[in-house]
């Protein structure tokens, strides 16, 4: 099995199930809705299998390929995965087939088939799975760019009355940032051209490049906007809310609870491991817009009156969690912000799985159309509160353990940065406890009377999450124990340790 190339097959399975489906004859859509499941379920099981065969205590980078792509400029298809790199493979692998379950009816409104809305599904998970595993920088610029295409075509074609103007602009976006990233790579591979002859785009040989300290704050830049646009960070977020809000539901799963975490994933593996010195020094100031994102999303996503709003608006508070975690240059940072990440992932998936079931029963986006869910739809309620719970980290949820070790890592090192990032749990506790309530309880009003409650088919997709979300609550050191070798690795890069603590075993001042 060792010599299976687990990652091309990952990558080979989606694409070639994305070509299958695409050509499945009109009218066979039930047909393209089972083999695009069937398709996702194998990539799940493939995804398990390598991952058993992951050694914490082996290599850096295991389940290596290297082939020559471009060898005159030293361009090579290669990939791998480290701790954190695979732990966001499995959690896209989890999501692909929780998302095609609940968007089984998403593409009926559409004047396109729903077969393509499913290829598209696939050929975004052919993507991610090349995007978190490219080891040569040139093969992550290419799928960086390329996954922008079934985004588009998801958002522009399947999506709300506004949806061209939300995919056009979400296209932009990131294309601007994805343009700076390719004058920063440009220049560092003429950087790299002094050092090794014909220079390289290898992430291996780059991050041992000395490169001077003016230079890296420049490259840094050009790496890290396109980063914080696809995040999003604020204030280069104000695309999330609308590409949320016009898409379908399982859209908005892909596009926040998956490729956005390319950005964040970006400032783990290349910002901070290619930029050391650039990262030490702008960490102040991505710290501050960290903060800021975490007040000002909090904020915003109470005011909202759209659900797909709203849970757009409580992501960017969330991203801005994660940057924090990151940017502190502590291990229980980094851990928790790597962990958060994959928790933000199901607990988003979830909070708009149930914002799809309730919108393609009552027809609304809006909050104040709904009353008294709970009396008329008992488990969709029950679900709802869960996910919510989550979304504000309670104790016992995976979210907590996560939110916990950012809060902690980042105190250790900017305490005043946590201490004002806490307003942004006291604030998530306002707007999802609000919209629980403005939606799920008192008495049912007239128009959810006779709602239906969960199906087989919609229980199927959010029982995986409940059960992930649970059970990494109490027990989350199997993904930490996976993730913390990775972590250490990155922070041995930067060149910094942990603070040294402020008090003694005895609890008393040194």
């Amino acid at each position: 099995m060792s010599g299976v190339p687990w990652l091309t097959l990952l990558g080979v399975v989606p694409l070639t199930g994305a070509v299958v489906v695409a050509a499945i004859p009109r009218g066979r859509d039930l047909l393209a809705k089972q083999v695009a499941l069937g398709v996702s379920l194998l990539v799940l099981v493939l995804t398990v299998v390598m991952a058993v065969q992951y050694d914490p205590a082996g290599d850096s980078f295991q389940f290596t390929e290297r082939y020559d792509w471009i060898p005159r400029f030293g361009i090579s298809y290669a990939v791998g995965v480290d701790g954190i790199a695979l732990v966001l493979l499995a959690m896209a692998a989890v999501l692909v087939p929780v998302v095609i379950l609940s968007s089984w009816h998403d593409a009926e409104t559409s004047a396109r088939p729903a077969r393509v809305y499913f290829a598209l599904m696939l050929a975004l998970e052919a993507c991610i799975v090349w995007v978190f595993s490219a080891t040569d920088l040139f093969l992550f610029y290419v799928f960086f760019e390329v996954m922008l295409v079934p985004v588009y075509f998801l958002i522009g074609t399947f999506g709300g009355a506004q949806r061209s103007y939300a995919a056009v602009k979400f296209l932009l976006y990131s294309l601007l940032g994805g343009l700076l990233m390719l004058a920063a790579l440009i220049g560092l591979y003429v950087v790299s051209t002094r050092s090794i002859p014909g220079g390289t785009f290898d992430f291996f040989a780059l991050r041992d490049l000395p490169i001077d300290p003016a230079t890296q704050k420049m490259l840094f830049l050009g790496f890290f906007f396109a980063f914080a646009v696809k995040a999003p960070l604020w204030p280069f977020h104000t695309w999330l809310p609308d590409a949320a809000a016009e898409a379908t539901p399982g859209t908005s799963i892909l596009l926040i609870g998956v490729l956005d975490k390319v950005g964040t994933f970006g400032m783990l593996r290349y910002c901070l491991q290619l930029f050391p010195d650039a990262s030490r020094y702008y960490a102040p100031a991505v710290v501050v817009i960290a903060v800021v994102g975490i007040v000002y999303g909090a904020l915003v996503a109470i005011g909202q009156s759209d659900m797909l709003r709203l849970v757009a608006y409580t992501s960017l508070s969330h991203f801005g969690f994660i940057a924090l975690g990151i940017f502190a240059f502590t291990t229980q940072g980094q851990s928790g912000s790597t962990l958060y990440m994959v928790n933000h992932g199901f607990s988003t998936a979830g909070l708009l799985i149930v914002a799809g079931y309730l919108i393609r029963r009552r027809g609304s986006k809006l909050i104040a159309d709904y009353g008294g869910v709970q009396r008329v739809a008992p488990l969709l309620a029950g679900v709802f509160l869960v996910m919510g719970l989550a979304s504000l980290a309670l104790p016992g949820l995976s979210t907590f353990v996560s939110e916990f070790l950012v809060m902690v890592g980042t105190y250790t090192r900017y305490p005043v940065a946590a201490v004002i990032a806490t307003a942004g749990i006291v604030l998530a506790a306002l707007y999802i406890l609000i919209w629980f309530q403005r939606v799920a309880t008192g008495p049912a009003t007239e128009a959810v009377r006779g709602m239906r409650d969960l199906v087989g088919r919609e229980m199927l997709a959010v029982v995986p999450l409940v059960v992930l979300l649970v059970g990494l609550g109490f027990f989350p050191k199997p993904v930490l124990d996976v993730v913390n070798p990775a972590v250490t690795t990155t922070l041995d890069r930067v060149g910094v340790s942990d603070p040294a603590p402020t008090v003694d075993a005895e609890g008393t001042a040194p």
